[in-house]
């Protein structure tokens, strides 16, 4: 028997983390093709910060709760999505409404937590893998002996595109900002990582490639890192652009994207169709999740705060401090 309210994280659109709360609300049900998640944890990502500001509405029909990412246990099902059982372990991709005790999200954008994987850990899987395989793969087309570079490595989307990058069979290269973190990526698979604080990224990668440069860059920084990119990138090279943290707005030469034939593209997650993400959700199943299992593939957890500490959370995304995945307790 499902209880008619749950807890879960309100909020005033503000740029102050403080308007976080804690409030009781009736429990979501299911329709046809989707499930009902007793969720157990919920990934922090910097999306939910920028809906925190007023900056990034929620699309129409889903949830206004924040939250994009949850592991728990099926607590119901919609029609048409027997393909899950009431009590089956799963993560998955939400709409929104993850900052919560219950999630309504597609049957067909949940996931079986691997084997050998903690549902802690699983939480902090959806919005990264689903991310970095469409961005690197599907709309970049990384292939092995390719080079890749990644900005800001020590992230969740970070680690996780360095592990997508040598699965692929690429060498890749990453950003970072302290040791610690350079450290983490290494440890992670990067071969190779640049402290941007006190070097330039851009000639330790030509050293480090005898001046030929990198075929892809997964980049969330923009602004003037855009030219810098474009000049490293080599013919026929594809730049993606996922978050802009220093602006989306810049001005650069362009001619370098002629005369090598370049790709300047993008893309955001939470607006794509339910079918797409229906297809990224087949692929990781088939390529992600036997790596996972085999222990190939992990993900690595910074910190974990209870629902009603979500303002410190945010506090923590938005100081970019961490390493990996922030996640929030949901419920025991």
């Amino acid at each position: 028997m499902l209880p008619a309210t749950m807890r879960y994280v309100a909020y005033t659109p503000s740029p102050d983390p403080a308007t976080l709360h804690v409030a009781e609300g009736p429990v979501p049900r299911p329709g046809p093709g989707e499930i009902l998640i007793k969720v157990r944890y919920a990934g922090i990502n910097r999306p939910d910060v920028f809906q925190r500001k007023g900056l990034y509405p929620a699309p129409p029909g889903a949830s206004p709760i924040l939250g994009l990412e949850v592991a728990g246990e099926v607590a119901a099902l919609g029609e048409h999505a027997d393909i899950w059982q009431v009590g089956d372990p799963v993560t998955a991709l939400a709409p929104g409404g993850g900052y919560a005790e219950y999630c309504v999200v597609p049957a067909r954008h949940a996931l079986p937590v691997p084997a050998n994987v903690p549902l802690e850990q699983a939480a902090g899987l959806p919005e990264n893998w689903f991310t970095v395989w469409s961005n690197l793969r599907d709309i970049a087309r990384l292939k092995a002996g390719e080079r890749l570079l990644v900005h800001g490595g020590s992230s969740g989307i970070g680690l996780a595109a360095i592990q997508l990058g040598k699965l692929t069979g690429a060498q890749v290269f990453t950003t970072v900002g302290t040791a610690e973190k350079a450290a983490a990526c290494r440890a992670f698979g990067a071969d190779g990582v640049v402290e941007y604080r006190r070097q330039d990224f851009v000639e330790e990668i030509r050293a480090a490639t005898n001046g030929e440069g990198v075929d892809v860059i997964l980049d969330m920084v923009g602004g003037d890192y855009v030219q810098k990119n474009v000049s490293l990138l080599r013919r026929d090279g594809r730049l993606v652009y996922i978050a802009f943290l220093n602006g989306s707005k810049t001005s650069f030469d362009f001619l370098p994207v002629m005369t090598k034939r370049l790709t300047i593209t993008g893309s955001t997650l939470r607006p794509r169709s339910r079918e797409e993400k229906e297809a990224i959700r087949e692929a990781l199943l088939e390529h992600v999740w036997p790596a996972l299992t085999e222990g190939r593939v992990k993900s690595r957890i910074h910190a974990t705060f209870p629902l009603d500490q979500a303002a410190e959370a945010h506090r923590l995304m938005e100081s970019s401090a961490h390493i990996g995945k922030i996640l929030l307790a949901v419920a025991p």
